[in-house]
């Protein structure tokens, strides 16, 4: 069952997002190995552009839903009997057969999890494109070690763990989008181009 519910602990949570952790965020992506604002192109991307990334993933998952993760621990085989090869099918019975199975086993409902929102976002080309999506789950990645004190921890694993709620990603992403307004690097040529 899809745990899109909302916690009662909200604003506890947000209280943890606060301006002390994206201070500390902040010196954490400062002293990271390699710059937390060079995507993949090896281009800088903007502050803003970012958190502009950040709030549409917000909208994206209040939207369609969000779920912790997927559940690929179904039984597989299973599934294939969904579209057994039999003679006495119409080919309309078959075309329904095999759509209901594509659905069911792909994972294409509309609820997403953070990390397929956040690239769905880029993916759309509006809000963000592949740097954003880079640079968006790194400075997630800081704000999340700042806030557990952990330099190995990751934003995904933590969206993952089972008692988080879509109430408390919806924290992590407001809180990444306001740390890269804050600390994230003023708008240059790809300003110019939003």
């Amino acid at each position: 069952m899809p745990e899109n519910t909302t916690s009662p602990t909200t604003p506890a949570i947000t209280a943890v997002f606060s301006d002390e952790t994206l201070t500390k965020a902040a010196e954490l992506a400062a002293d990271a190995y390699r710059p937390v604002w060079i995507g993949p192109s090896g281009e800088e991307s903007s502050g803003e552009s970012v958190a502009r990334h950040l709030e549409a993933t917000i909208a994206l998952l209040d939207k369609d839903g969000w779920v912790r993760a997927y559940d690929y621990s179904k039984d597989w085989s299973a599934g294939a009997n969904l579209a057994a090869d039999d003679d006495s099918m119409t080919v309309k019975e078959m075309v329904r057969s095999l759509l209901r199975f594509v659905r069911e086993e792909s994972g294409t409902g509309p609820q997403r999890t953070l990390t397929t929102a956040l690239g769905h976002v880029g993916a759309g080309g509006e809000h963000g494109d592949p740097d954003t999506v880079c640079v968006a789950s790194e400075v997630m990645n800081s704000v999340i070690q700042a806030h557990t004190g952990s330099d190995s921890a990751r934003a995904t694993p933590w969206s993952e763990r089972k008692h988080r709620t879509h109430a408390d990603v919806t924290a992590l992403l407001t809180a990444s989008a306001r740390f890269a307004r804050i600390h994230g690097p003023a708008g240059g040529q790809e300003s110019a181009a939003a």
